[in-house]
């Protein structure tokens, strides 16, 4: 039985020997009621199953209902957010990939930007896959990269026998979510380095005031508060998956090197320094 507010995830161990089709990282997560991300850009394919419980997908083309069964897929360079139902909370796995056939792979099972949701996905079968990849990322193997690729190719087997529904598009992106969305791939690409929002405003041809106002509508956070929410959730990940890397290098890898400010902003977000919060996750 899964426990409440469980996260786990499991990056691969191995350097792809190719670049066609490469599996990141697996995990699950029973997300607390109305649990959020996003409004964010990924880099890479990133697949959620839902096993139970129910919540919302939304991207630049539309905002859909989702619950158990269901699988949706979250496109590199697509704008999304996703939350949980504040009753039912989901619980999902999910699992990151890219590479050159990738693209392949996801029109195969027509889990195109505008049609990213595949209903009734067989989610036993799906969510097994799932699993075995992380607990081959888990045990470290050293053909942890192979096995991983093959259950990749099984799970899209099993949604391609699900793609019998169409998904249609609720909204169409307008001028203002083209420049949001341009702002958060100028974060999402630099926090690691100095970001100047009045750079960024300039470089849009747009002043700070108007930028700002747009841009907390459509994500309800101001630019400067959600590049540091960027930079925090970053260190998040940093701090579970690097044990070896101190706070002071995480600190400077998510573009603040001042590490006492890192430390307080890291506290202010999730009430925990960034030592006892990598200490309650696994961390060393």
């Amino acid at each position: 039985m899964i426990k409440k507010d469980f996260y786990s995830v499991s990056s691969n161990p191995v350097t792809p020997i190719n670049d066609h089709l490469i599996v990141l990282f697996s995990g699950i997560s029973q997300t607390e009621p109305n649990h959020a991300l996003g409004p964010k850009i990924y880099d890479h394919y990133l697949l959620h199953v839902i096993e139970s419980g129910k919540g919302n997908f939304q991207t630049e083309h539309g905002v859909f209902e989702l619950g158990a069964g269901d699988a949706f897929l979250i496109h590199p360079g697509e704008l999304v957010s996703y939350a949980s139902h504040g009753d039912e909370p989901w619980l999902y796995r999910w699992v990151a990939f890219t590479g050159l056939d990738a693209r392949t792979l996801v029109e195969a099972a027509g889990m195109l930007p505008d049609s990213p949701v595949v209903y009734n996905s067989g989610s036993r079968r799906s969510g097994r896959y799932i699993r075995l990849i992380q607990e081959s990322f888990r045990r470290k193997q050293d053909q942890a990269h192979i096995a991983a690729a093959g259950y990749l190719h099984l799970l899209w087997a099993e949604l391609m026998n699900h793609t019998h529904r169409t998904v249609l598009p609720s909204m169409a992106e307008t001028q203002i979510q083209r420049t949001v969305k341009q702002m958060i791939s100028v974060m999402s690409s630099q926090y690691a380095h100095p970001v100047s929002i009045e750079q960024m405003c300039s470089s849009l041809g747009y002043n700070r005031a108007y930028l700002s106002r747009i841009f907390k509508k459509e994500t309800g956070l101001p630019p400067v508060t959600y590049l540091l929410k960027l930079r925090m959730d970053q260190a998040k990940r940093l701090l579970r998956e690097r044990p070896e890397l101190s706070v002071e290098q995480v600190s400077a890898s998510v573009g603040l090197p001042d590490s006492l400010y890192f430390s307080r902003q890291f506290k202010r977000f999730y009430s925990l320094s960034p030592t006892s919060y990598r200490r309650e996750n696994g961390g060393t």
